[in-house]
């Protein structure tokens, strides 16, 4: 592919999100390279749910059509990198990736999603997205009534088995060490029939991601189903905080109504910005922020 030095816009992330923003951009008729490194978080989730159209198709094979439908738009390009290094010019942004490539463009647009930061427990990463879930909504219905755990303590313990409850009885909610849950919210639990574990969490065993039980450092054992857990997450991307974009409080990009974050000419889209992740969210957001960036290249230039 024959690259230009110069684009209307740059988008860093080509999963759900960035090709969203680009087929919005294309359609434009705008000049747009993306840039992503093939890293998508979900990569190890075998279905996804919840999208209507696509509902239980592998992830790959959604942003695999989605990608040819965008590569029909002449105008947009894709570069297989990572981009590493991003610099405010006068006249817009430049890009180094870890090839050494520069690009420049006028716009930016982050679609790098977050990083999970998940528990150093022995087979917690493996079952993370096939057996280890984040969100009913997106895989609640293919483990509802199932013997289930909730990996949470406190208050996000508390309010994560309320929601949880609504997909299944067989519930018990594993603080991994000492419950900080208030006596009113024990007594409630009970009452649910969730049953609460302190037991610290030794490792998880499973096959090929699908959870078998969990075992303790007491050596106590579960057999179980699924399990869920909300992980923290830091930004994928560092190159937003480089350009010294702010974060909310709960680590996010920042934005206003119309997908800016708080540096002018650069937007956001996705996971990166959004609290409650899915692929349908992920798209019209993406979707969304592709047609503000061309209201703000339109406004630019009709003077």
């Amino acid at each position: 592919m024959i690259y230009n030095n110069t684009y209307d816009v740059i988008i860093i992330g080509g999963s759900y999100s960035g090709l969203s923003a680009a087929m919005s951009l294309g359609r434009s008729l705008r000049n747009i390279l993306v840039i992503d490194s093939g890293l998508p978080c979900n990569r190890q989730t075998p279905h996804s749910h919840n999208f209507i159209t696509h509902d239980g198709e592998k992830p790959a094979v959604i942003s695999a059509k989605a990608k040819t439908q965008v590569e029909f738009y002449d105008s947009v390009k894709f570069y297989s990198g990572l981009a590493i290094n991003a610099i405010k010019t006068e006249f817009g942004f430049e890009i180094e990736t870890s090839s050494g490539k520069i690009f420049t463009a006028r716009k930016l647009l982050f679609a790098t999603g977050v990083k999970d930061l998940l528990p150093q427990i022995p087979g917690f990463a493996e079952c993370w997205g096939i057996s280890v879930l984040h969100c009913p909504y997106c895989h609640g219905y293919e483990v509802k009534k199932e013997k289930t755990a909730i990996v949470a303590n406190g208050d996000m313990g508390f309010e994560f088995s309320k929601m949880i409850s609504n997909w299944t009885k067989d519930l018990r909610l594993l603080t991994n060490g000492k419950s900080n849950l208030t006596i009113e919210q024990t007594q409630l639990l009970q009452q649910h029939n969730v049953q609460i574990v302190e037991a610290e969490i030794e490792s998880l065993e499973h096959l090929n991601g699908k959870i078998k039980q969990i075992i303790f450092k007491n050596k106590s054992k579960i057999e179980l189903k699924a399990i869920y857990f909300k992980a923290p997450f830091e930004q994928h991307c560092p190159l937003p905080e480089s350009l010294d974009c702010e974060l909310t409080e709960n680590g996010l990009l920042k934005v206003d109504a119309f997908q800016k974050t708080t540096i002018p000419g650069v937007f956001a889209s996705g996971d990166c910005h959004i609290q409650a992740r899915s692929v349908a969210l992920a798209v019209s957001s993406g979707s969304f922020a592709g047609a503000m960036v061309n209201k703000e290249l339109i406004d630019e230039d009709f003077v």
